[in-house]
């Protein structure tokens, strides 16, 4: 199985109702699985938000929007390529190995 995001475009985006800079907005991205050589196209509408720095016009706001939501369906990706008896995600399991050893007095 292999996923591949296709498509990604900013769908909508407004002003947060309460934080001045901020906007929100959503984004359509489109995924195309491949199983057993058949392909299924996926639509998923990602909420996300960014904070609008000084200087920066329209176009920057949509490339954060945009680069947001890559990141999520980059994890989401990463969480489905994970075997299917796997509980603990890759950070987690990561921060396991960084304990310190168990001492006989434990």
């Amino acid at each position: 199985m292999t996923i591949e995001l296709i498509d990604i475009t900013l769908a909508e985006r407004q002003p947060h109702p309460r934080l001045a800079a901020r906007l929100t907005g959503r984004v359509r991205a489109v995924l195309m699985e491949t199983i057993d050589e058949r392909q299924y196209q996926h639509e998923l509408m990602v909420p996300v938000w960014v904070d609008q720095q000084a200087g920066m016009d329209d176009s920057d706001v949509e490339m954060a929007m945009l680069v947001k939501a890559a990141g999520i369906v980059g994890r989401l990706k990463a969480n489905l390529a994970r075997p299917a008896g796997s509980a603990l995600p890759a950070v987690a399991s990561q921060q396991e190995t960084e304990l310190p050893p168990k001492t006989g007095a434990d």
